[in-house]
């Protein structure tokens, strides 16, 4: 019975860990991919410039446009932007590692807490630019290893790292359980829509966004494919 309660309070704990869609009776699910519309760009290395023992183990490549060969674009965020639903804030993490960050693309509910990580053993600076939410300016030495930052308000926040000039991510802030971030290859999944008509938003850094309807049934997979096309 002990065995049994503890996997209880485990699957529990990671059903309302922050951003989880809450389950829906005979909710419907979305999927599709977002693809680049043209040839690929390729990738732009970066020129690494201070603390290369620990920044310059590896190369580091522009992350603001990542097309894989096949057109797929990675870390679009796809939003139900009509579906309110019930959000779940919680703890995200941002992570400073290999003088990146990890994700570059974090998505989570307003209200939600981030624990921003410093893996690097070295002096970042957390800078973030919004309009919403307080933007705020703060130095993560090495002996910092976490700082906590809370985000109440929904809004798409810019954060660069004043050490390191390279180092650009974003933190895309939902007021809805139903959104995605696409992998590698440009995919994604939104689980437990209720059924009904919805408009369906792609945000991506540099092409901006698009939308498009899309029709949810109660237990099936509905499908949204999004093209994005360079600016201009």
């Amino acid at each position: 019975m002990k065995k049994v309660a503890i996997a209880i309070a485990v699957f529990a704990a990671a059903a309302l860990s922050a951003g989880a869609a809450p389950a829906f009776a005979d909710g419907g699910t979305i999927s599709g991919t977002v693809k680049y519309g043209g040839t690929p760009p390729p990738p732009k290395k970066v020129e690494i410039t201070k603390d290369k023992d620990v920044c310059g183990l590896k190369p580091h490549f522009e992350e603001d446009l990542e097309v894989d060969p096949s057109g797929g674009i990675a870390n679009a965020v796809v939003v139900l932007k009509d579906a309110k639903g019930t959000t779940k804030p919680g703890d995200v993490t941002f992570d400073q590692k290999g003088c990146d960050y990890v994700p570059h693309v974090l998505a989570f509910p307003a209200g939600s807490t981030v624990n921003i990580v410093n893996s690097d053993g070295i002096l970042h600076n957390i800078h973030t630019y919004s309009t919403k939410n307080p933007s705020f300016n703060m130095a993560q030495p090495k002996f910092k290893k976490v700082i906590k930052q809370k985000v109440d308000q929904p809004e798409v926040i810019r954060v660069t790292c004043d050490a390191h000039g390279w180092m650009r991510g974003w933190w895309y802030v939902t007021d809805t359980p139903y959104y995605a971030v696409t992998d590698d290859k440009g995919n994604y999944t939104i689980k437990d829509v209720p059924p009904g008509n919805y408009t369906i938003e792609v945000w991506q850094e540099k092409l901006g966004t698009d939308d498009q309807k899309v029709d949810v049934k109660a237990g099936q997979t509905a499908t949204s494919n999004f093209t994005l096309k360079p600016k201009g």
